[in-house]
């Protein structure tokens, strides 16, 4: 049943990460796509720069209308609250291929560790300040995370751009050497723990996880049939227990409590 589950939910972030990213061809030519459908956003972190996208990323949207004469994002913020209302963090667990990216360098053999409960409140920091204040605060109207923070617009576009185009090796200073050592240690901190962007830095997971109360999908737990077994704390990869937790801001819904509960409390 477990298994079974994993690959269902695989299946789904990979077919994600197909339809989000369907131009892999680019990634050769170094090409991006500038059609109509870079108006509209990804539901998950997707950089809009990244060769194989033909979506915008819902972070780089906010904070690029944001930049633009201090204006505010109302089609970016509108959509982020309507899939945040309908699918909570269950976009981090299906939808997003940075997540997928994270699970995967998790797989990686190594020591795992405890994330400290504190860190995750490190993105909220990083929402409000790199995300909401900055991008209209600065005299440019930068998209400052996007700019000096992001690993994913590191990984997806910087890199293959700079692979593909000759004449940006001219122009690589300190503040690519700043993003390449963010993307290392965000890297090497999804190696050792379990989601460490997702739960640490993501500005778009802080978004929806304040909305993981009030979302149509939800994970419940019946207590009349619960036996207290622990088999899906024990399980729970981002360290809660769901018998009290399902509606907390760092569940991802990806429902290995669900798979794991020998009597079908949570559904």
């Amino acid at each position: 049943m477990y298994w079974a589950g994993l690959m269902k939910r695989r299946l789904i972030q990979l077919a994600a990460t197909i339809l989000t990213n369907p131009h892999a061809a680019n990634f050769l030519s170094g090409k991006l796509y500038r059609g109509d459908l870079k108006n509209f956003c990804a539901p998950g972190l997707n950089c809009w720069s990244c060769p194989a996208a033909t979506l915008s990323c819902p972070i780089g949207a906010l904070q690029a209308v944001g930049g633009a004469g201090g204006k505010f994002g109302f089609y970016a913020a509108g959509f982020i609250i309507l899939i945040g209302l309908l699918l909570g963090r269950a976009v981090c667990g299906f939808l997003c291929p940075f997540g997928l990216i994270q699970e995967l360098l998790n797989k990686i053999p190594s020591p795992k560790f405890f994330l400290p409960r504190r860190l995750t409140y490190v993105k909220y920091f990083l929402l409000i300040m790199f995300v909401l204040i900055l991008p209209v605060a600065t005299k440019f109207g930068e998209p400052t995370f996007c700019e000096y923070i992001c690993p994913a617009g590191t990984l997806e576009a910087g890199l293959p751009l700079i692979a593909t185009h000759e004449e940006f090796h001219r122009v690589l200073g300190k503040l690519f050497a700043l993003k390449i050592f963010i993307l290392f240690a965000v890297i090497i901190g999804c190696v050792l723990i379990h989601r460490f962007f997702c739960r640490v830095m993501c500005p778009l997971g802080a978004i929806y996880g304040l909305l993981n109360k009030y979302s149509f999908y939800q994970l419940t737990c019946a207590a009349d049939k619960c036996i207290n077994c622990g088999r899906c704390k024990k399980i729970c990869p981002l360290d809660l227990d769901p018998t009290k937790e399902l509606k907390s801001a760092e569940c991802v819904r990806c429902k290995r409590c669900v798979e794991a509960c020998p009597v079908k409390a949570i559904d």
